[in-house]
């Protein structure tokens, strides 16, 4: 039976060294993006070829155009607050407390960093839409790697929960990336930018969590 008064980390031991490593990458790719994108408002080849590719596969009215449209409605800041609601309180009710502020920590900080960023890089699309990094792609991606790390915690997977964890955040990362692509609300590598902010955010976050609750603990 799993021991409820054991205060469990954000981020289990075993999976520390590799998600920071990987934030690590994951913050250069996004500050490198939003160099090479400042200014721009036309979209790279890329973005170009991913969007003719994309548009359509959200033409209305169809159901791919309706799961587009909850895709991205999920990101949407009210609906996005309930979420986060949400995947706290399961955290919190299953003795994950420090999940349960990484949850609401996590989807704020990345929300604010992209917000920020957004004005310095001054990418635009459809006219004077700033849109690098994307942050409802950033927001959907912090909250499947919570929920990742929820699953690795609750079945002790340790390591082998790597997969896992990285497995939902693209999951996530990529639903909303194709509805915001296809419906040029963003370019690809807005949501490439929003995915890596992302990643480097909430692992931070979660690292630093369990940093200070551990000092903490050890002071009591």
């Amino acid at each position: 039976m799993e021991q409820t008064n054991v205060p469990r980390p954000a981020v289990p031991p075993a999976l520390r060294a590799p998600l920071a490593a990987a934030a690590v990458v994951a913050g250069v790719v996004a500050v490198a993006l939003g160099v090479l994108f400042t200014g721009d408002g036309a979209g790279s080849v890329l973005d170009q070829r991913a969007y003719e590719a994309l548009r359509d596969s959200v033409r209305e009215p169809s159901l791919s155009f309706d799961i587009s449209w909850a895709v991205g409605t999920a990101g949407d800041p009210a609906w996005a607050a309930g979420l986060v609601v949400v995947v706290a309180a399961i955290c919190f009710a299953t003795h994950r407390r420090r999940l349960a502020l990484l949850a609401v920590a996590g989807p704020a900080a990345t929300g604010v960093l992209t917000t920020v960023v957004k004005p310095v890089v001054d990418r635009t699309i459809n006219g004077d839409h700033l849109s690098y990094p994307s942050g409802h792609t950033a927001l959907i991606t912090s909250l499947g790697m919570v929920v990742g790390l929820l699953l690795v915690d609750r079945f002790r997977l340790g390591r082998a929960g790597l997969p896992l964890v990285f497995g939902l955040a693209v999951l996530c990362g990529a639903a909303m990336s194709w509805s915001q692509t296809a419906s040029r609300v963003h370019y690809l590598t807005d949501t490439i930018g929003g995915f890596c902010t992302s990643l480097a955010v909430v692992v931070a976050a979660a690292l630093a969590i369990d940093r200070v609750a551990d000092r903490v603990n050890a002071g009591g």
